[in-house]
């Protein structure tokens, strides 16, 4: 168990689906500050940090009073990008909250901190059920394959797992919440290309699984909805506005 712990945030302004995600207006606050509060009620403010390549980003960060980091343009994935960030910041154990889970619970965080300082050196990633079958077919989510002992398996966008009559029985979905030991984004960020599952489903946890690292699941509530697409916006303004009334 290490005491050396702290959560980071990877944030890309020129997100593909979403260019300028981290600084979308939800509700009278950025998606990134949103997500921040959120962070700072599971561990102290100066044990959160905001990983980032723009400028931008990073004075928004400074204005509304969290800490940030630079970083370069050229990571690959938000898992890169983490392990850039904790050369310099030197956690034992990172915990990755990803920038656009801006309604993401904290008690999830803790269960995730909880679990990993109970499983020295593993990776870990969060998951929860998935309780309807438009976020079991939808291709922005991604889904888990896990073992008995709730190991990683596989994770894709595809409706895993798939039934002989075609239809949504049982199903898990990840939350972006992973416990990283120095040790293990070390080894992610010597890899200097996505490897082929990754690159096809682009989930970037799965180079840990094709490169032979093993990934423990944990379960948390999944009261969260990650912003991948304009529609979730609307889903996640719904939720704000429904919680600050």
């Amino acid at each position: 168990m290490t005491d050396n712990i702290g959560i980071v945030i990877p944030a890309r302004h020129q997100s593909t689906r979403l260019p300028g995600k981290p600084l979308i207006n939800l509700a009278g606050k950025s998606m990134i500050q949103r997500t921040w509060e959120k962070c700072v009620k599971a561990l102290p403010e100066e044990l959160v940090y905001v990983a980032t390549d723009s400028e931008l980003v990073a004075s928004h960060v400074s204005n509304f009073g969290g800490r940030f980091i630079m970083t370069s343009c050229q990571c690959l994935t938000g898992t890169d990008r983490i392990a850039e960030a904790n050369k310099k910041l030197n956690f034992d154990l990172v915990i990755n909250v990803q920038g656009d889970e801006p309604i993401i619970d904290p008690e999830d965080i803790k269960i995730v901190i909880n679990f990993a300082q109970n499983n020295p050196g593993n990776v870990v990633c969060a998951i929860s059920k998935v309780d309807n079958e438009e976020d079991f077919r939808s291709a922005t989510i991604p889904k888990v394959a896990k073992s008995l002992s709730n190991d990683l398996l596989y994770m894709s966008r595809a409706p895993i797992p798939g039934s002989k009559d075609g239809g949504f029985h049982s199903a898990y979905k990840q939350i972006c919440i992973y416990a990283f030991p120095k040790k293990a984004l070390d080894f992610f960020s010597k890899i200097q290309e996505k490897t082929p599952f990754e690159y096809t489903e682009d989930i970037e946890i799965l180079r840990f699984i094709e490169q032979g690292v093993g990934v423990k699941l944990v379960e948390v509530s999944g009261k969260s909805i990650a912003v991948d697409v304009e529609s979730d916006i609307q889903r996640v303004l719904r939720i704000i506005k429904k919680d600050e009334r």
